[in-house]
């Protein structure tokens, strides 16, 4: 079973045949070997527990695993198709075998090929330091209004991942809505020459992988890199209510839209009134046309990303009316869930990852729930130099919103200390994960709401499963 780093997704690809993968492969095939006019390959897996019957495997090397280690795992579940590094021993009868000097440039490559064939199509890429997922799902449902719409599921957004979502092209696609993460400058670029976006938005820029790029400038510059690609046609849609908005727009040639708050912004909108988990009421405003719309998203902080999906929209040709009913009605896939906590509770788990933006964004969430209010927050990751200020921030923040505040992790301790500095009664230290369950095992009751959120890497998502059992 092929672990790729957390790329372990599928793609439905439709007709794709084996000999169009050999010629899509261009100069990264070494050799080929196996049926090329055999049935076409139905999807493409990068680990070997997502393939299923008529996949085209790809075998990564992952910063743990080798799928070169899985080829036969691959095949005995269904792989019709390798993508190889490394010949394998033997292969079954009716398998093709593509050899190439680097599989994940051949991913990227068989990406590449199927986008140029389709000319016709518009591709809306979506970076930001939070809110790129959220963001994407919600302009990729009000398309889905007007277009046939193929979108990137979950967070594929890696030099993999969004090829891989590329891949599941087919002709009667329309729009495609992809989401472009970076891991250092130049990532977002090579996404940008793969998928050739016409349309480019950028929801934020903030202090998120500062220990990998340094500063909230080059935060900015390797966002910007989307910006830069689009043509001089094309169209940047930039969070207006950022103070970095002309700066990006200034990076490329395509024509920009700012949306947000400020009067600087081509399509504004104001919360008018927020009902927590049931959604948010909001005031839109686009070239002289206003409209109150009754969103179904869950949380204030989700106008901007409605405001981006109106703007992406509007430039798409779709009416305004069209746009108002489609925003009242688009529901977002979100990380964020709803459990059954102990004793009658309710878990708000968001414990996917955290960054001080997305943490407050769901503390504000927090707040507007009724009865008593818990939070376990755990620390925040990659921030630098700037880890000790945000961590004290989120603290301070959270004195405001919660009744009780549990940290857990070793800088989490400074978002207790600033809690309690700022007032808050109820603030405990927690030595581990297996304390926090403990504790909120015992402490929750009816009508309680308990917020969970911190880093990928501590796991909180352990502490949600305890208390769910």
């Amino acid at each position: 079973m092929a672990d790729t780093s957390g790329s372990g997704l599928r793609q439905a690809m439709g007709t794709l045949d084996r000999g169009a993968v050999a010629r899509d492969l261009g100069r990264e095939l070494v050799a080929c070997a196996g049926p090329l006019d055999a049935g076409p390959f139905t999807g493409a897996a990068l680990d070997s527990r997502q393939v299923e019957e008529g996949s085209l495997f790809f075998a990564l090397r992952g910063e743990r695993h080798d799928g070169h280690d899985f080829l036969e795992d691959a095949v005995a579940r269904g792989a019709r198709g390798l993508v190889v590094s490394r010949p394998p021993s033997g292969v079954p009868e009716g398998v093709t075998v593509y050899l190439v000097t680097d599989t994940a440039r051949a991913l990227q490559a068989l990406a590449a090929a199927r986008r140029a064939r389709h000319t016709e199509l518009k591709v809306v890429g979506i970076t930001g330091s939070v809110g790129k997922t959220t963001c994407k799902e919600l302009v990729a449902a009000v398309l889905a209004r007007r277009f046939r719409v193929l979108k990137s599921e979950g967070n594929l957004n890696t030099e993999v991942g969004m090829p891989l979502a590329l891949l599941g092209l087919e002709q009667e696609h329309q729009v495609a809505v992809l989401e472009m993460g970076m891991f250092a400058l130049g990532d977002i670029r090579l996404l940008c020459r793969i998928a050739r976006p016409h349309i480019g938005v950028v929801t934020n820029i903030g202090p998120v992988h500062l220990e990998r790029l340094g500063s909230v400038g080059a935060i900015a510059s390797a966002k910007g890199e989307l910006v830069e690609a689009l043509p001089a046609d094309g169209l940047a849609v930039i969070n207006g209510d950022s103070p970095w908005a002309h700066r990006l727009a200034a990076r490329g040639q395509a024509r920009a839209v700012f949306y947000g708050m400020r009067q600087q912004c081509q399509v504004r909108g104001e919360v008018l009134a927020s009902r927590g988990l049931e959604g948010f009421t909001f005031r839109l405003e686009w070239q002289g046309r206003a409209a109150t719309v009754r969103s179904p998203m869950p949380g204030r902080h989700n106008l901007h990303n409605a405001l981006a999906a109106a703007a992406v929209a509007l430039a798409l040709g779709m009416e305004w009316e069209e746009v108002v009913e489609a925003l009242a009605a688009a529901r977002s896939e979100l990380r964020l869930r709803l459990v059954a906590g102990p004793g009658g509770s309710t878990i708000i788990d968001d414990s996917y990852n955290a960054s001080p933006a997305s943490v407050m964004a769901a503390l504000d969430l927090l707040a507007e729930m009724p009865g008593r209010r818990l939070a376990l927050l755990g620390d925040m990751r990659e921030l630098g130099e700037v880890a000790e200020a945000a961590h004290r921030e989120v603290g301070a923040h959270a004195a405001r919103t919660c009744h009780v505040l549990l940290a857990v992790g070793e800088m989490a301790r400074l978002v207790a200390e600033a809690a309690r500095t700022a007032g808050h009664p109820d603030v405990r230290l927690l030595a581990d994960k297996d304390e926090a369950i403990r504790v909120l095992a015992r402490e929750l009751r009816a009508g309680d709401y308990l917020l969970v959120k911190a880093s990928r890497a501590l796991a909180l998502e352990t502490v949600v499963e305890a208390l769910r059992r």
